[in-house]
């Protein structure tokens, strides 16, 4: 359920979308395939970490074709600084079987099409279709939730149903560009341990810091989503 009027929610969305006027993914790709396979790495695991590992897993497994016939040990030991290493490995090698024998060796470009492949949940679909082809799509990682809670744009305890609150309070427009915003604001400035309140361009807008006698770097503990590596 969204907790704010429609004037504070329009400024929370001005501010975002200024701040963050052109924001993309910090996630390092060339293409669709790249892009794919690094969304499903950043789940539970930093983008920084992410590519890291990325150059050399490229280089060895450069396109669908490569990575469907990788052998499961050596693909580990590429990705086994990523968390939940053993299973992307098996959700990598199996989708991309499966984008070989069953869509011709190319990646299906609808969020329905993309979620039925192996390690592909509804958040990695959605970041895939709104950071490679622009769609009108709100994503909820842990940054976008933490956020969403903390400035009361919503109350769900799932990913799923807190997007849905997302789509509701924007009314449906620019969300794209404001997931980006979100995870950049949640990764950078309102981060899950000592959120940086002094640097924040929407402390007048948070319900934490409006509280009387609360100190300007004291926050709610907002929920985190499940863990789950097919995010």
């Amino acid at each position: 359920m969204v907790r704010r009027t429609r004037e504070e929610i329009e400024g929370i969305k001005s501010a975002l979308l200024e701040h963050y006027k052109g924001a993309k993914s910090e996630l390092h790709y060339r293409d669709l395939y790249q892009l794919l396979v690094a969304v499903i790495l950043s789940a539970q695991c930093t983008d920084k970490r992410v590519n890291q590992i990325t150059p050399a897993l490229f280089a060895k497994y450069p396109d669908i074709p490569s990575l469907a016939q990788a052998d499961p040990e050596e693909l580990k030991e590429l990705i086994k600084s990523c968390s939940y290493f053993n299973n992307k490995a098996k959700n990598l090698i199996k989708m991309a079987q499966t984008v070989l024998h069953d869509y011709g060796g190319k990646i299906p470009t609808t969020p329905e099409e993309l979620r039925k492949l192996p390690g592909v949940g509804r958040k990695t679909a959605n970041v895939v279709m709104l950071e490679y082809f622009g769609h009108n799509l709100m994503a909820v990682d842990t940054h976008v939730f933490r956020v969403a809670h903390r400035l009361k744009l919503s109350d769900a305890k799932s990913p799923e149903k807190t997007e849905a609150d997302l789509v509701e309070a924007f009314q449906g427009r620019d969300l794209a560009p404001l997931h980006q915003g979100m995870v950049l604001f949640g990764r950078y400035i309102c981060t899950a341990k000592n959120p940086k309140c002094h640097q924040c361009f929407l402390a007048h807008l948070c319900p934490d810091q409006a509280k009387s006698g609360e100190s300007p770097t004291s926050h709610s503990a907002a929920p985190e989503p499940p863990r789950r590596s097919d995010s």
